[in-house]
């Protein structure tokens, strides 16, 4: 039998593997004729019905204190954003592109502490920043030569922009406390506001055009949210934050794979580089320890 650090390093790249897997089933709903408003409110409306039910199994407390009612909800709704732009993006460019370009949050978040709240800028943080504008330069440009769509860059830009405010808000607000599946039931639950408005009160709601789709839809609630929280706090259990954090580089590379070999997406010795560098530059954020928040990285990327 594996020992537990063993099965700790397991455990995170599962975690890390399975939000890999966004695209792979949000991309089929998309070419069945679903709208980006319509798969998200599939998909956050199971993901609170799963996690509600995982968390009655497990007999946890719903309850809220009142002071965390309000900062709940803003939490919600960037997270909410942050799904939106990340999701419409994948109408712009390629998936796996635009899932590496949302890793960058680690750095946003870096660059957030030192502006808004001066924390101090160490060598590593610069070097990393550096590190990451360069990848996303060489990813600029799509396989065959031709620039990336600016839409689908700047969405994806404000996906992980809105993922890195979110983290520096919760470590921030009382609910710096609050348990993972708690904290992650009600950003759900506040979020899905945002699709039953867009979708006009859910007149707009298109169906599951088939029942085999509805495999997609339950598995983008199940394994990028239920299954990646659920190995994700049992891999920190064993081998901390930080060794998980930087495993999650998984995450990427995992769409990359299923973007390639599924979709047909490119992949040029450019596009390699280009990731490479955003990968060293997370990398070396969260191992440099040039932030004390490695574990709040973790606390709410399953459902994005």
């Amino acid at each position: 039998m594996a020992n537990p650090r063993t099965r700790g390093y397991v455990l995170a790249a599962v975690a890390a593997a399975s939000y890999g897997l966004n695209p792979l089933f949000a991309l089929p709903l998309y070419g069945a004729g679903m709208g980006v408003d319509s798969v998200l409110f599939y998909r956050y409306l199971l993901a609170v019905a799963m996690l509600g039910a995982l968390m009655l199994v497990r007999r946890q407390s719903f309850a809220l204190h009142r002071r965390d009612v309000v900062p709940l909800a803003a939490m919600g709704l960037l997270f909410s954003f942050s799904s939106l732009f990340l999701f419409e993006s994948y109408n712009h460019m390629d998936a796996g592109i635009a899932s590496t370009i949302l890793f960058l949050y680690p750095v946003l978040v870096a660059v957030i502490m030192a502006v808004g709240f001066r924390e101090k800028v160490t060598r590593a943080t610069v070097l990393s920043i550096l590190l990451a504008f360069t990848g996303i330069a060489l990813l600029y440009k799509g396989g065959d030569g031709r620039a990336l769509s600016f839409a689908g860059v700047a969405l994806v830009f404000l996906s992980s922009l809105c993922y890195a405010i979110y983290i520096v808000g919760v470590n921030r607000s009382s609910l710096r406390d609050m348990s993972t599946e708690k904290l992650t039931f009600y950003a759900l639950l506040f979020g899905l506001s945002v699709y039953v408005v867009r979708l006009r009160f859910c007149v707009g709601l298109q169906p599951v055009p088939t029942p085999g789709l509805w495999i997609n839809a339950v598995s983008l609630a199940l394994f990028p949210t239920i299954v990646s929280l659920v190995t994700m706090a049992a891999a920190i259990r064993r081998i901390g934050s930080t060794p998980t954090a930087i495993l999650g580089a998984l995450e990427p590379l995992t769409a990359l794979f299923f973007g390639v070999v599924v979709f047909g997406e490119q992949f040029t010795p450019r596009i390699v580089a280009g990731v490479v560098l955003i990968l060293a530059a997370v990398t070396l954020i969260i191992a440099g320890k040039s932030l004390h928040l490695p574990h709040l990285f973790l606390r709410m990327r399953r459902a994005k």
